[in-house]
């Protein structure tokens, strides 16, 4: 009574095939689909990256247009793969193992401050800016060499950090406007590296020295802006 006749069973199978070539279709189109998202999203990722290199270069120029004749008088130098200003005259910028901001460093901050951030925070390049740093860095050695390396990492660690966060507040300081000091609490910080990124001849030799500086460097939102596409894709 319930067996299953010939023309049953040849209806049977081809109603099989139909839903696998069913399947394969819809995985096709996902593929296609994936594919599709991969390919646009890597378009969205180059155009990125060019606007990323052409603010780069444009923003480098600007500091450049706008400090290159104070650059000497300040022993300072703009690098411009990594937008940083780099103050290089330790003496000038604190006291031996002191983190008061000196005079001298006070005078030529209440010069370059006000101008670098007119720049950072103009129509042209808020949008692309995501953070201001403040980086303190020192040499390898503390106590005239006579403390142990890892002595000498984390004082020289406190130390840095407390000469940049000085810093932070006196550029705080002589903000007056409340929309810059506003701007300033939401991207300036204050880092303290210690010894971990040393300045080194063409052998490797530390520069204690050169290596004892203060940086302003600007990270603009490119990576983050390419992280938000990659997970846009994963999803």
């Amino acid at each position: 009574m319930f067996a299953r006749t010939k023309s049953d069973s040849e209806g049977y199978w081809p109603t099989i095939s139909d839903l696998m070539s069913g399947l394969m279709l819809v995985f096709l189109l996902i593929a296609i689909a994936y594919m599709h998202n991969v390919e646009q999203g890597k378009k969205r990722i180059e155009k990125v990256a060019v606007t990323y290199q052409k603010t780069q270069v444009s923003l480098y120029e600007s500091l450049m247009n706008e400090f290159k004749t104070d650059l000497p008088k300040w022993k300072a130098e703009i690098d411009p793969d990594t937008l940083s200003v780099k103050f290089m005259e330790p003496e000038v910028l604190f006291q031996s193992g002191c983190s008061d901001v000196t005079p001298a460093f006070k005078a030529i901050l209440n010069d370059f401050f006000p101008r670098y951030l007119n720049i950072l925070f103009s129509p042209e390049y808020a949008d692309s800016i995501s953070e201001i740093r403040i980086e303190g860095h020192t040499s390898s050695e503390w106590d005239n060499g006579k403390a142990s390396k890892e002595v000498a990492y984390f004082n020289n660690m406190a130390l840095s950090q407390d000469r940049t966060r000085s810093v932070l507040e006196y550029c705080y300081q002589i903000t007056g406007d409340a929309e810059q000091r506003a701007r300033m609490r939401k991207y300036v910080t204050a880092n303290g590296l210690s010894s971990s990124h040393l300045v080194t001849d063409g052998t490797g030799v530390e520069q204690k020295a050169l290596s004892r500086r203060v940086e302003f460097r600007t990270r603009t939102n490119a990576e983050q802006k390419i992280v938000e596409i990659i997970m846009e894709i994963e999803r």
